[in-house]
Formats: C-alpha cells, structure tokens, sequence
C-alpha cells in the first residue's frame, strides 16, 4: 500500500453482510467523505466540552486536535485509524494551574505532558509494552481512570446549580436518547442532548449571542505561549499514565475489530499521541487523546478506513478557521454544561470500573481491595499536600498512592506467602451482614 493510497472496497459502494472496510482500503470518496464527517459529529461533544470547562479557546483546540489527527496517522503509518480529541483527563490540572498561575501555566503542563508521553511511546518503540501491563495492571489503570472522573463531581455540580432547569433538560435528554435510539443516534447522545440543553438555554434567555455577531468568519485561532511552574507540574503527572492506557486500550480494540494484530503499533501510537499533546501545548490547545466516540463508529459502519480519518482531520482543520463558529460554541451555558458533565465525569469514573470487570479484578484479594480504597477517596476528597512552592492534590496523590500501594503490598505479600489469602467480611464494615445474605 502506498503511504496514502488505499484499495477500493468492493464495488465501492456498500459493505456485504459479515464484511469490513479494512484501514488499507475505502468506499468510493462521497461515502467516504461522509462517513469522515460522521467521525467529526462523533468527537464534537467531548473534543468541545473539554475547552468550554476551562476557559479554553474551542477553536485554538479543535486546530490542534486536527493536526494532531493528521501527524498520529503518518507517524502510525496510515495503518491505525483513530481521532486524536481532548482528552478528559487534563480538566482538573488545566483548572488548577490555570487558577494558580494562568492559562499560559495550564499550556505549560499539556507541554510537559505531550513529551513525556512521546519518550514513552519511544521506550515502548524499541522494548516493547510488556513492561506498561507490568507497572500499570488493571487494578491501577481502572482506579485512577475512576478517580479523576470522581475528582471532577465538584465541577459538575458548580455548573449545574447555576441554571438548574436547563441543566436537568439537558441530563434527562441524554439520558432518554440513550435508550431510545440506536445505532449513530444513541451513540451521539451527549452531542444531541447538549444541543436540545442549547435550545433551551436560549429560549430562557441564559445564551448571549453578542460575541458570535462581532467574530469574523474566517481567521486564525487564537494562540497562547506556554510558561513553566514547577509547582503545578505535579498536577499532570497522573494524565501521562491515563494517556498510556487509553491508547494501550485504542490499539487492542482496533486490534480486535479488525483482526490485525497491531501490537507493533503502540509505541508509534503513543508517540503520536505525546507529540500531537506537545503541539497542542506549544500553541494553546487542549491534551489530545484517541477517542473511544469513533471506535463507535466504525463498529457501527464496520469501516475501519483511515481514509476517513483523513476526512475528519481536514474538516476539523477548516472548522478551526472560523473564529464565528469557535465564538457560537463559547456560547454554552453554564446549565447545559452542567447537565452534560454530570453525566461524562461519572460515566469517566464508570470507565475505571469497567476496566476491573473487563479484566475480572479481583476484589477478594486485600491488595487489590487496598489499591482501590484508599486511591479513590484520596482522590473524590481531593487531599491535597503542599511541599514548599509545590502541591499536590487528589488526582497527584491517588494516583501515586496506587501505584505505590499497589507494588509495595503485591511485593511484601508474594515475600510473606499472602497472596491468595481471601479478604475477611468481618475485616470490611458491614461485612458480616453482607455474607449472611
């Protein structure tokens, strides 16, 4: 295959019963092109939401995540189809170092971040992701995923109370379509329900449109220099683990669904991936990751082209130049945000818990009971510890907290012979009454 040549699928025109669109090959370019926009509606919502949670600029964000999406499909050879959108896991450090040091500071760390995910991708290049299954397990990775989406309740509330109306509207509406349509409807549930939240935001007079009259139609985003604090730092050390595991979890999926064996890939991905988040932090875009929106949609349409891809990249690129359209999205309300998130931060938090059944965690080993308790409450109480001119607060220090505790106790109970020993009921509270039942 040439590096952007793709074989013709079939007649072009339809996929047979039990059949699939491979990455090497596509549908004719007008199916093509319409299933590329469908993968831009896909990442809409959840590329959108991120910037809008922290003052971010929409378009700047959709610029970067654009380009990120072009640069991970030549560094993955044209060979892994994915879309490179925000990735939810830097809302709380970007809100926090933006509050302590400013928006330059928040960029500073996405930075940061991108290039200590890109030196892993390397190290994985040349030895290999047996090492990521090894420090990272199952019970690690789901229970930092858990508490960074169960670190963000605060948020979501603070946003919903504002306009309560609008932001029950708007939750009840994702919630129905969820599980009334199915197919690309239901998939797009949070997207649709944001825009029936928009409806009635504007019609109770919450939207101001102002903004959107003064922008022009075409034009650059707006870009912001990073600048560096080592105290905030501490803040987006946990994102490069969730970065690794999302994109570990992206590879074997397409994997899965295409019936390619694509382990030679992940190094290159997460370099992608580190390099597209590093370019988003040179310029004031938001962290990128790949999205799990658009794994949705091919399994859907059972077309796993990147030629697609390529389609979504370009259409996000040409968005990204209308300061107007970037202007509209900034007008959301904070009501129809907080509906929207109540539901993607404890869905966030669910993800971590799916991790642990998909992998069958189990929680009758004290050390895997251990590494889930403590890390989780560290992280919805949001301690916080302050060593000098540094702090470190939940998400830092329940994601420390489980790696630690996780390897200290597995090594001290493989050196004492406790390993299979069973958790006690009468060592949980209520757990006497739970095992008479």
């Amino acid at each position: 295959m040439a590096a952007l040549g793709w074989k013709i699928h079939g007649d072009g025109k339809r996929v047979e019963p039990g059949a699939v669109v491979s990455t090497d090959e596509r549908l004719s370019w007008p199916r093509t092109i319409g299933i590329g926009m469908q993968h831009v509606v896909a990442m809409f919502g959840a590329t959108f939401l991120v910037p809008l949670l922290t003052g971010f600029s929409p378009a700047t964000t959709l610029f970067f995540s654009a380009i990120g999406t072009i640069g991970f499909l030549l560094i993955t050879r044209n060979r892994l189809p994915s879309y490179l959108g925000s990735s939810f896991a830097f809302i709380a450090p970007i809100t926090a170092a933006s509050a302590a040091g400013g928006q330059s500071v928040a960029v500073g760390g996405i930075l940061v971040t991108g290039l200590v995910l890109a030196v892993i991708g390397v190290v994985v290049h040349f030895a290999g992701p047996r090492w990521i299954d090894v420090t990272m397990p199952p019970i690690v990775t789901g229970t930092i995923v858990a508490l960074i989406g169960l670190n963000l309740a605060p948020a979501a509330w603070n946003n919903f109370k504002v306009f309560p109306v609008t932001a029950f509207v708007t939750l009840a509406s994702i919630i129905l379509i969820t599980v009334l349509f199915k197919g690309i409807i239901g998939r797009l549930a949070i997207l649709l329900g944001v825009i029936i939240g928009y409806v009635v935001a504007t019609v109770r007079g919450e939207v101001d449109f102002a903004p959107v009259s003064d922008a022009s139609w075409f034009g650059l985003p707006e870009f912001v220099t990073p600048t560096f604090d080592v105290a905030v730092l501490g803040l987006f050390v946990p994102v490069v683990l969730v970065l690794v595991a999302e994109n570990v979890g992206h590879v074997k999926s397409v994997a899965a669904m295409t019936g390619k064996n694509l382990d030679d890939l992940t190094g290159r991905a997460l370099f992608a991936d580190g390099l597209a988040t590093t370019f988003a932090g040179i310029g004031g875009g938001s962290g990128t990751t790949t999205y799990a929106e658009n794994i949705g949609v091919m399994a859907a349409t059972r077309v796993y082209s990147t030629a697609a891809y390529w389609v979504a990249g370009a259409t996000a690129l040409v968005l990204s130049m209308s300061p107007k359209f970037g202007a509209l999205i900034a007008t959301i309300p904070a009501g129809v945000l907080g509906g929207a998130t109540t539901m993607l931060y404890g869905m966030i938090g669910i993800l971590g818990a799916r991790i642990w059944v998909q992998n069958k965690v189990d929680f009758s080993d004290p050390v895997n009971l251990t590494t889930a308790a403590v890390p989780l409450v560290v992280g919805i109480a949001n301690f916080t510890w302050v060593i000098g001119d540094v702090t470190f607060e939940g998400i830092a220090l329940g994601t420390a907290s489980a790696l630690v505790i996780y390897h200290v106790m597995r090594n001290i109970a493989r050196w004492r012979g406790t390993s299979q020993e069973p958790a006690s009921p009468a060592s949980v509270p209520g757990g006497e009454e739970m095992a008479d039942r």
